[in-house]
């Protein structure tokens, strides 16, 4: 009984199957039919560029099975390019940005600042914190009404207060107000500065130090005044102009927002 049928026997000794590899940069490979010998450079047109020990450069066609790798004929395809990862962007709070986010609803939580200027200034540096945690920050207009506007707010579990006071120091009638306030739901921060002008480095604005002014005068119509600035909205608008970050604010001001901010966005004030 024969073994072989015909189709066998016609058809020879089956040819090897010849590798495919990724020419990665740096693979070397040699050129059978010159002896050249190099490292994978690049591929472009339809050829790979090889470099040899002596850092000289040639060109060779991508032929099926047109290399020897270790002696072995190969093929050589181009390498996969791996998708390119985002860059991670920075906020001006210095948290990672969420790419392609879509604001938050806002919660019941809020924020309270003593003003538009203290608002603004928020704004800048966390905006895009806040829209992800979905929390609105309101001038409070000051803090004298701050016990009246909580009552009126009504907070509770999933609704809770953040405050933002100025010249939150021992003695001044900014802490006897905040003494005075007894709500778990209601969390009060400050920071030692006059005013949120002062809040902002004196550098940045191209300063030494912030004017001393003297009891009586209004803060930010003597700052203006002793630098030359023109009427307060034109003090402020140099100021906020000159914010661009974070790094750019006294620590004080820093810690005290983002303990705002955590404390309205914590998961467990939600119902």
């Amino acid at each position: 009984m024969r073994s072989h049928s015909y189709d066998d026997v016609l058809s020879g000794p089956r040819k090897r199957k010849i590798p495919e590899v990724p020419a990665e940069p740096g693979l070397v490979v040699e050129d059978p039919a010159s002896g050249y010998c190099g490292a994978v450079v690049k591929i472009e047109y339809g050829n790979v560029v090889l470099e040899d020990r002596h850092g000289k450069h040639r060109v060779f066609p991508l032929n099926p099975a047109g290399f020897l790798l270790e002696g072995k004929p190969v093929t050589l395809v181009p390498a996969k390019v791996a998708p390119k990862t985002p860059a991670r962007r920075i906020s001006a709070s210095g948290s990672v940005q969420v790419q392609g986010l879509k604001a938050r609803v806002a919660r019941d939580s809020r924020i309270w600042v003593e003003g538009k200027h203290d608002a603004e200034l928020v704004e800048r540096v966390w905006g895009h914190d806040l829209r992800v945690e979905g929390v609105v920050v309101e001038p409070l207009d000051g803090v004298d009404v701050l016990s009246d506007r909580i009552d009126e707010f009504g907070t509770g579990p999933g609704r809770r207060l953040g405050v933002l006071v100025d010249h939150l120091v021992a003695g001044s009638k900014e802490s006897r107000i905040v003494d005075g306030i007894r709500d778990e739901n209601v969390l009060v921060t400050g920071h030692p500065y006059i005013d949120i002008w002062e809040a902002v480095k004196p550098s940045v604005v191209g300063i030494r130090a912030w004017p001393k002014i003297p009891r009586g005068t209004e803060w930010k119509e003597g700052v203006c005044d002793a630098l030359g600035w023109g009427e307060p909205w034109e003090g402020w608008q140099r100021v906020l102009a000159a914010v661009g970050s974070y790094r750019d604010l006294e620590t004080p001001l820093i810690g005290a927002v983002e303990r705002l901010i955590d404390f309205v966005s914590d998961p467990g004030d939600e119902s």
